[in-house]
Parts: C-alpha cells; sequence; structure tokens
C-alpha cells in the first residue's frame, strides 16, 4: 500500500510524525483512484494538525482541488489494483484535471490551477512553491500565470521520466517563440514534453519501418497490403 521509495525518502522522513500519520491515513481512505474528499475529518480523527495538511500539500505529497478534494500524487506507486477491479472515482472532473507522468506519479494538467489556501492559511504554506501558485487576482478570474521553466527544471524533469527530449533543444526552442503554442500562451511546460515524447516515439518508429521496407527491397522482398492478391501456391499478384 505505500511504496518504500516514497515513505523511507528523506523528504517524507523530514516531516513531523503527524504530517506522516496524515498521509498514511488517507492513503487508507483514499478511493481507488487516490482520492480523498474529506481531509479535515481524518485530521481530527488521528489528531492530527491542520499544519500537517499544510506540509504535504507544500512539499507535493498531496494535490489540493478547489472543490476541497485531494489527490495524493503517488497513488498509483503506491498501489497497483488490476483494471477489472477499480472502481473509478466519482472525482471525475478532479481527475480531468491530472496528467500521470510515467513514474505513476500525478502532476496537475492544463486545466488545474494550483490552490494556496483551500483549506490552510497562505502565509504559512512553504515559499518555495511560489512558481506554482497563482496570485489572488488570478484565482478570481481563473487565470493561470504560466512561468517558463529553467533549463535545470527542464533536464532534472526529464532525468525523471527518463525522457528522450533534450532540455536543450526543448528549452531553445519554446524560447524563441515566446513560450508559445500556436496562437496561444503556453500553460503547461510539463505538458509538452510529454508531447516532444510522442512526436519523438513516432519518428523513430516511422524512420525504423522506412528502413525496413528499404532493406526488404534490396533483399527483392515485396510488402503484402492485400492479402486477397495472393493465390493459394503464395504468388503476389498486384494486378488482381
Amino acid at each position: 500500500m505505500f511504496a518504500k521509495t516514497i515513505v523511507l525518502s528523506d523528504a517524507f522522513l523530514d516531516m513531523s510524525l503527524g504530517a506522516r500519520c496524515l498521509y498514511m491515513t488517507m492513503g487508507m481512505m483514499a478511493d481507488d483512484d487516490g482520492f480523498v474528499n474529506s481531509p479535515k475529518a481524518i485530521i481530527r480523527q488521528v489528531g492530527a494538525k491542520e499544519e500537517d495538511l499544510q506540509t504535504l500539500i507544500a512539499k507535493r505529497f498531496v494535490i489540493p482541488f478547489e472543490s476541497g478534494v485531494l489527490a495524493i500524487k503517488h497513488w498509483r506507486i503506491n498501489n497497483y489494483l488490476q483494471k477489472d477491479r477499480i472502481a473509478p472515482t466519482k472525482y471525475q472532473k478532479e481527475f480531468s484535471e491530472l496528467i500521470i507522468e510515467k513514474n505513476g506519479a500525478y502532476t496537475e494538467g492544463d486545466g488545474h490551477v494550483y490552490i494556496e489556501d483551500v483549506y490552510t492559511d497562505k502565509n504559512s504554506i512553504d515559499k518555495s512553491n511560489t512558481k506554482e501558485k497563482v496570485n489572488q487576482k488570478e484565482k478570481q478570474s481563473g487565470v493561470y500565470k504560466f512561468i517558463p521553466p529553467t533549463i535545470d527544471e527542464i533536464k532534472a524533469y526529464c532525468d525523471e521520466r527518463n525522457s528522450s527530449v533534450d532540455p536543450e533543444s526543448f528549452y531553445s526552442f519554446y524560447e524563441s517563440k515566446g513560450w508559445m503554442i500556436g496562437k496561444n500562451k503556453m500553460k503547461n511546460w510539463k505538458m509538452a514534453i510529454s508531447t516532444w515524447e510522442r512526436k519523438d516515439a513516432n519518428y523513430v518508429s516511422n524512420r525504423e519501418e522506412q528502413k525496413r521496407e528499404e532493406n526488404d527491397k534490396k533483399k527483392g522482398l515485396v510488402h503484402i497490403d492485400d492479402w486477397t492478391k495472393v493465390d493459394k501456391d503464395g504468388n503476389y499478384h498486384p494486378e488482381w
């Protein structure tokens, strides 16, 4: 139910006992997709403090939503459930705002607005997360302020994903375009990384297919797309 890579990490063990206990309890009470709809009740149940929940949010162990629901970021790393036994979460709106990383962790997608003070006093949240938060005016307007990543941030994210994307090429490309995608301002650079990965994978696949066809032609082999043009003796008749 809990991966050692998460609960024995320095980041986890550096938190207070209350925060760790709260995380463990939410992990046991979450639905099959890792969503918790009653964090305040759980705080009271385990005798934790609101500061413990603040810590979990600030250190990115849980992801908060405007509705008051929480998602456990590493849920799919902590748990493995067979697809035919999963009861999909009823919080589909919140679920649709998340991206599932290659390692199974949740991260915020384009539709998600990072909420700084859904449950807690915003002044007590870890200031190191300022880049991922929006100011009060942006919350009211629903506009997310995009902050371009540094090359180091891109490198770290690509390393985490074992990504095929070259960080410097990615940075140079979008920096030259003013971090625009078409006519729109980029909203989520991590999602753009995922898009580049898919394009790289398609390119490699197409190149490999082209090379195979070229090699087969050199060997006098023919690729058959329509097997109705092959007679019972195995001879191919393209004119059929």
